[in-house]
């Protein structure tokens, strides 16, 4: 996960128990969904950008490809990394935030899921310029032709479950489409909690961007994570999925 350094604080608090939220029962199911639309083959790089506890990076790793893993959460990484030793493989991690520095490719495919870096905004990022600098420093790091498989929390949804009385008291902003919350679950205690903003995507919106940062876009599907499917984006799902490829 990365972000500011709220998102950080936050993701370095919930780490050891990342892995009890209930999509993640299906990272199998995820991993074989990957490796089509990224059409992976042993020995491919893979950058897999908010990499938290590795639940992508290592099954890729453990099925042959060279996997970098990228998070501004040590927290996060700390875990991965003792989950790959667990797996017995090899993972590259990078403590970074991606909305400033990407490790240098090509690489043949990245992933971006479970809202990893993206729409996750610190307290002074533009909503603009903070993710559509994500999507470009990934083209970056891509190879001409290679794919992008990025997850985004699903602007409909958003838009549904606030009123006027949520956009008067700034828990969520229309024209950018932010919601703000505090945070407080798996802090110290004593802890202050943790002020996070972020931000949803209207499918065209979200193909928008992706073409002005130099994408092709495939596919752009319903995307909660624990239930990918090549859907229609559902108005009341979570997230949205896009699949796209760098323009050459």
């Amino acid at each position: 996960m990365t972000g500011g350094n709220d998102w950080e604080r936050f993701f370095d608090g919930h780490a050891p128990v990342y892995m009890e939220n209930l999509f993640t029962a299906n990272t199998a199911a995820e991993i074989e969904f990957l490796m089509v639309e990224l059409a992976l083959a042993p020995g491919a790089r893979v950058l897999d950008v908010g990499c938290g506890t590795g639940r992508h990076s290592v099954p890729l790793a453990a099925l042959g490809m060279r996997v970098t893993g990228v998070d501004i959460s040590a927290g996060m990484l700390e875990r991965a990394r003792a989950a790959a030793a667990e797996a017995g493989v090899d993972v590259e991690w990078v403590k970074s935030d991606v909305s400033k520095a990407l490790p240098a490719g090509p690489f043949d495919a990245v992933i971006c899921l479970c809202e990893g870096a993206f729409g996750l905004l610190g307290e002074a990022d533009d909503p603009e310029d903070h993710d559509l600098a994500i999507l470009r420093n990934i083209r970056g790091a891509l190879a001409p032709g290679g794919r992008l498989v990025l997850t985004a929390l699903n602007a409909t949804r958003m838009i549904r479950q606030y009123d006027d009385d949520d956009v008067e008291a700034g828990r969520f902003d229309p024209r950018t489409l932010v919601e703000q919350s505090e945070l407080d679950e798996h802090l110290p205690e004593g802890a202050a909690p943790v002020r996070v903003r972020e931000r949803a995507f209207t499918p065209p919106e979200l193909d928008l961007m992706l073409r002005v940062a130099g994408f092709d876009v495939e596919h752009i599907w319903g995307g909660t994570a624990g239930a990918w499917n090549r859907g229609d984006v559902k108005l009341d799902e979570m997230e949205i999925m896009a699949v796209a490829r760098r323009r050459a």
